[in-house]
């Protein structure tokens, strides 16, 4: 590993913990090092607070004079919450600017890195690239699509199979291990998914359990009848957030009764009673959310594949058969041959305890 590697690392390692907490902005981490040593670091917290150029300078204070800057994203040049973080860099007397990737966004994308050249200021673009496009793949998402990253997680038998027929109460299929993998997967996820069969079948509550892990925003997907239990845990007071995504015509009623109760409802143009998975991801993309994490259940799944809208897949495997008798993990594609089924690609596959987790990212055939 080189030293520019090396520092680059550490920026990295300190970006990955503004995951799940920067929503719109990007993840972002920057080391300051003079004569080979650390002396600042800071990484982008949340939304409004200072980026992550402008906490290393803080922590590095008089000693960031000679210093090389370490960041994973191009620093800003525009106006937001902030001022823009180039201006804060240059008064400095940097050495030298060592950056991962350029900032896609058009209001920066290579702005920053011209300034910086302008004043003179040596910049190496590339060190660490293919971590730093990693994780901001949700923001990347959001700036050139306007919709946020969309992972699909599952958690089945080795026959596909999420739930016995006749299960009259939620019974768990993957081991422990899975599940914290799963609340880990919560904590850097900007909002989670799911449909209101999950919610009335399940109960399920959405949340990070982790030691000082964050819930993500929660978001149930209905019908127009808003069938959703009085007493859902996803409706208590006092947890996270929860929004209620129905469509355009919903019961009046259900609606009304829900926002008295301090709950988020939004209604968006459906068909056929339901709302179609492309609206869903453009209005979260236009509340700034640049990473969904869908858990289910099989209609919520299929209906997000057929509109091609997941780009990443994560598979819980447990050592079990349910057999035909079994609630399929994904209801019908509508397709007919092979060749239109879409493919997982750059698979990964590696031990949870004692299951097994599949990942990867969708491709979809031509149409």
């Amino acid at each position: 590993m080189t030293v520019k590697d090396r520092f680059m690392a550490r920026a990295l390692e300190l970006a990955a913990r503004g995951l799940g907490r920067t929503f719109p902005n990007p993840p972002v981490g920057a080391v300051l090092v003079r004569g080979g040593r650390v002396v600042g670091e800071g990484y982008h917290a949340r939304a409004g607070a200072a980026h992550a150029e402008v906490e290393a300078l803080r922590a590095a204070g008089r000693r960031a004079r000679g210093a090389t800057l370490y960041v994973t994203l191009e620093p800003c040049t525009h106006y937001g919450r902030t001022p823009p973080c180039v201006g804060a860099l240059l008064p400095v007397g940097l050495s030298g600017v060592v950056i991962a990737i350029p900032d896609p966004n058009p209001r920066v994308r290579g702005r920053g890195i011209a300034a910086l050249r302008r004043a003179r200021l040596p910049v190496v673009v590339g060190p660490g690239a293919a971590e730093a496009r990693r994780l901001t793949a949700g923001y990347r998402s959001l700036v050139l699509r306007g919709r946020p990253l969309v992972t699909l997680k599952l958690a089945a038998t080795l026959d596909g199979r999420i739930a016995a027929a006749k299960a009259g109460r939620r019974e768990w299929i993957t081991g422990p291990a899975a599940r914290r993998l799963v609340h880990a997967l919560r904590d850097i996820s900007d909002a989670v998914l799911v449909g209101a069969a999950t919610v009335r079948a399940d109960d399920p509550r959405l949340t990070c359990r982790l030691p000082g892990g964050r819930s993500p925003l929660r978001i149930v997907l209905v019908g127009p009848r808003l069938r959703l239990p009085r007493r859902a845990r996803v409706l208590a007071r006092g947890g996270p957030p929860t929004l209620i995504v129905a469509p355009v015509g919903a019961s009046a009623r259900a609606v009304a009764a829900l926002r008295r109760r301090g709950i988020e409802v939004v209604l968006l143009p459906g068909r056929g009673g339901r709302v179609p998975f492309p609206a869903l991801a453009r209005a979260l993309g236009a509340r700034g959310l640049t990473t969904l994490l869908v858990e289910g259940g099989g209609t919520v799944a299929a209906e997000a594949l057929r509109a091609r809208a997941v780009d990443r897949l994560i598979l819980f495997l447990a050592p079990e058969l349910l057999g035909g008798e079994g609630v399929p993990a994904i209801g019908p594609l509508g397709l007919s041959r092979i060749a239109e089924a879409v493919r997982v690609e750059h698979l990964a596959v590696a031990r949870v305890g004692r299951d097994l987790v599949v990942e990867g990212g969708l491709r979809y055939p031509r149409t």
